[in-house]
């Protein structure tokens, strides 16, 4: 397994080594144990959700509130999305900027993203299963969105994948400035600290 931080400290790519044969392929696609070499922590398993998305379909951008907000992790298990981490940290020196990795069921990569981070991916197949496991469970009051189509952000869709479909509630969350405005976005300062409380308990 390959670990590769992205361009958004504190956002990973993971490339499993896949064994195949006659019968069909085997791999590792999560390792507690390397990512918290990398991480500096175990990620601690609260919750497991599956999405399947139709061509086109975009999810997100998706953060909570932190503490505890949610850490991610990422992968598809069937078709193909193209996943982005976005830096929405207020203070952060890669603020407002995002990096992307193809998931699909090639090479079976996953993206880890720690707390306080944005979320979001486009399906480029249909049929595109997404299977997530996460730092904590699902509070609806906590958790924010922002405009995927926000062009201060700018996440680049591929034309393969055809018309951005929104849901409702993502179609109606606010820009990057609008959130940042009214003080619904993390702060750099709180992540680290979050993130470090987290790094001491894990050692």
């Amino acid at each position: 397994m390959q670990i590769r931080e992205l361009t958004i400290p504190d956002a990973y790519e993971v490339t499993p080594k896949q064994f195949g044969d006659d019968r069909g392929v085997f791999l590792e696609w999560y390792r507690f144990d390397r990512l918290a070499e990398v991480v500096g922590h175990p990620l601690d398993l609260a919750q497991a959700n599956t999405s399947v998305s139709r061509r086109g379909v975009v999810r997100g951008i998706h953060f909570a509130d932190i503490p505890p907000s949610q850490a991610k992790y990422v992968t598809a298990t069937h078709g193909a999305v193209l996943d982005f981490v976005v830096d929405i940290r207020v203070g952060s020196p890669t603020f407002g900027t995002w990096d992307s990795v193809l998931l699909d069921d090639v090479d079976r990569r996953a993206v880890y993203l720690a707390e306080g981070l944005g979320h979001c991916f486009i399906a480029l197949t249909d049929d595109a299963t997404v299977s997530y496991l996460v730092s904590s469970t699902y509070h609806a009051e906590r958790e924010h969105g922002i405009h995927p189509l926000d062009p201060e952000v700018g996440l680049v869709f591929p034309e393969a994948a055809g018309e951005p479909l929104l849901s409702p509630k993502d179609a109606e969350a606010p820009s990057l400035a609008e959130a940042a405005a009214s003080g619904l976005l993390p702060t750099w300062d709180a992540a680290r600290a979050y993130y470090a409380s987290l790094n001491e308990k894990g050692n």
